[in-house]
């Protein structure tokens, strides 16, 4: 375990850069300390590894104090990558690995064991700098230099190790492979890691705890969620982020918001701009659309200029139908990465486009509903047929600037009253013989220009809820007559 207390210091005793610093980290802990250029990140990692003196303040190793340890003890506890290397002399990789078993040798080198051999192999393995072993420093590039000077850090076998940027110069595989890399040995061998970031959402991933450091002092500490928030990071860095989740980890992540966006006159989606194909309906926008949807594909929140509702055969099967969606966007020329998409089995020539305005802007609304699978939510659970393919594809297109909670909100809107229209034309699950509330896969679609007004939220009683709510009940209902009327049904 290693404790900081109160740590002041820095190159001159009268004028501290680090001042009065305090954590802790456990075994097997990584702590990522975060902050603006010359706010004490590196300074703070050489007062505890005593390059730089402290002129208050105790470092403790396992609750001894540094001072107490012998300069090869405590290179035997605490290992250090600096920022930056210079190299008056050439070594080879090898070579330079080996300088980190110098803690564990009575005199230079004249003790070399099997145990130092197997933590230098080790090491150089861990960082893929092996194939490079008998290669000079100077022939390699600055990321495996980099690497090789983790190696020798790593080969060091020290309790505690600090890292001054490990990722610098590194691309994305190798950063991903060294911090892995450092995170197993955290878990599974209990090193103990302190390690500055400059890009925070790296430190967010594999960091347990992150210390922020504002003009020397301690700012925030404490879990990724509880220092990466936008308001603090303003504070402190002076530049707006957006905070979001990490897709597959309880961690957040960071984006950077420009302050001179890409700016265009405000932009408007009208009616005409849908076009019905003979097999798909399309939508195509000048610029991209801000859009979250339950789609086959690009389901969820991102930006699209192409929207498709595809019309499929009632007995289409396919044991990939998102990778034959997509092959099919790039048969008719759509790109992938660019278009929101969703199945029908009800005929493009059935598809209900209206528009809707108000005072705040206005709305298209466009319904393809075919209700042969009708199905009771609330009585589904009594169903043991498997699904068909969904028939109620609902597309909401909004011109103005929505929130991420205007959007969740415009969801609900829209499901509520795509559900009233059910209601209202009294469609029946045929199995519960009850009121249907939809079909077994329906999609919903809500995108945005992000142009002209604001609106904040879009429950029911909001003004865009109310053109959602309205646009959504009367498109839905005239397509459940269309079907009624295609089935003989009125």
């Amino acid at each position: 375990m290693l404790t900081v207390e109160h740590i002041t210091g820095g190159y001159d005793a009268a004028k501290p850069i680090v001042q009065d610093v305090s954590f802790t980290v456990k075994k097997g802990g990584i702590l990522g300390i975060l902050g603006p250029n010359g706010s004490g990140k590196s300074t703070l990692l050489k007062v505890i590894s005593g390059i730089l003196p402290s002129t208050n303040g105790q470092v403790l190793i396992a609750e001894q104090n540094i001072k107490t340890f012998s300069p090869k003890a405590f290179a035997r506890k605490i290992a250090v990558l600096p920022q930056l290397h210079a190299h008056a002399f050439s070594h080879t990789v090898r070579e330079t690995v080996t300088l980190g078993r110098y803690p564990h040798q009575n005199s230079w080198f004249s003790t070399w064991s099997e145990q130092d051999e197997e933590a230098v192999q080790k090491a150089m393995q861990q960082t893929g700098v092996d194939c490079y072993e008998h290669t000079n420093l100077e022939f390699l590039s600055g990321g495996e230099q980099q690497r090789t000077f983790v190696a020798q850090a790593l080969a060091q076998q020290a309790d505690i190790l600090l890292l001054d940027e490990p990722t610098n110069h590194l691309d994305i595989a190798h950063q991903r492979q060294l911090l892995d890399m450092i995170r197993l040995e955290a878990v599974q061998n209990g090193l103990t890691v302190v390690s500055v970031f400059h890009d925070m959402n790296l430190a967010s991933l594999y960091c347990d705890q992150l210390l922020l450091m504002e003009k020397g002092r301690v700012r925030a500490i404490g879990e990724p969620h509880e220092v990466l928030k936008e308001q603090q990071i303003f504070e402190v860095y002076n530049t707006r982020v957006s905070s979001y989740p990490h897709p597959e980890l309880p961690k957040p992540q960071v984006t950077l918001m420009p302050s001179v966006s890409e700016s265009h006159a405000p932009y408007v989606v009208t009616k005409e701009q849908f076009k019905i194909r003979d097999e798909f309906v399309e939508l195509r926008t000048d610029f991209p659309l801000k859009a979250v949807s339950s789609a086959v594909h690009n389901a969820g929140f991102g930006w699209f200029q192409s929207f498709v509702n595809r019309a499929v055969d009632l007995n289409y099967m396919c044991e990939d139908a998102h990778e034959e969606l997509k092959r099919y966007l790039e048969k008719h020329d759509f790109m992938p990465s660019n278009t929101v998409a969703m199945m029908t089995a009800v005929a493009v020539e059935h598809v209900v486009i209206r528009e809707f305005s108000s005072s705040i802007g206005s709305i298209i609304v466009a319904v393809t509903a075919g209700v042969g699978n009708a199905v009771d939510v609330s009585r589904a659970h009594e169903r043991v047929s498997a699904p068909y393919i969904g028939t109620i594809n609902t597309w909401v297109i909004i011109n103005g600037k929505l929130t991420d909670e205007s959007f969740m909100q415009a969801m609900i809107t829209a499901t509520e009253a795509k559900t009233k229209a059910m209601h209202s034309e009294e469609i029946m699950d045929p199995i519960s013989n009850t009121i249907a509330t939809g079909t077994s896969t329906d999609s919903l679609l809500i995108a945005s220009t992000q142009s002209g007004t604001f609106m904040e939220y879009a429950g029911p009683i909001t003004d865009i809820g109310k053109l959602i709510g309205r646009g959504v009940f009367e498109t839905t209902v005239i397509a459940l007559q269309d079907y009624k009327r295609a089935k003989g049904w009125i």
